[in-house]
């Protein structure tokens, strides 16, 4: 009798289809395209925040509403922010208000503050808008469980000395 060296077709088979098998399963774990999407999309809206606010100020500036603020709305400035609807932003200190309407009319997105409403993006609640808030994307992780950390923090400027701070939480991504 002939010795045989080497695999059969049917053992090369079987060693094809477990090594799909394992693939299959453990290639989510090490590639995680959803999870660094949703990071990416975050930096995208803080950057349209920040994008936003930079032209905000400059036409708070040639208005002369820049070092107009406080801690009431009375306080606050206005300006135009020209998209040629006649919306206008009100300001604090030159700078965007932390109020669901005014983040949608700046950045021109479907934003809420009430997960139950189809929107794109929904931010914890701000009443009076000089507080921070937490812009977070409809479909996250962080729909239904505020402990999870997939967020952009939004904190307006509290006086003329300090700026907006823009922060992304990306970790629960």
């Amino acid at each position: 009798m002939q010795k045989q060296s080497g695999f059969t077709l049917i053992e090369l088979v079987v060693v094809i289809i477990i090594l799909g098998i394992l693939a299959v399963t453990a290639a989510p774990k090490f590639i995680n395209l959803q999870s660094d999407a949703r990071a990416s999309t975050l930096q995208g809206i803080k950057g349209a925040i920040q994008g936003a606010n930079s032209l905000v100020f400059s036409k708070a500036a040639i208005a002369g509403e820049e070092k107009k603020g406080g801690a009431a709305a009375s306080d606050f400035g206005k300006v135009d922010i020209g998209t040629g609807t006649g919306k206008e932003a009100t300001t604090n200190y030159g700078y965007l208000i932390s109020t669901v309407g005014q983040l949608k009319n700046a950045l021109d997105i479907d934003i809420s503050d009430v997960e139950t409403v189809t929107a794109d993006w929904y931010v914890e609640k701000a009443t009076i808008g000089t507080e921070a808030v937490e812009i977070y994307q409809a479909g996250s992780p962080r729909v239904g469980d505020t402990a999870i950390e997939c967020y952009v923090t939004y904190t307006p400027a509290t006086s003329t000395t300090v700026s907006p701070k823009y922060v992304v939480s990306a970790d629960g991504c």
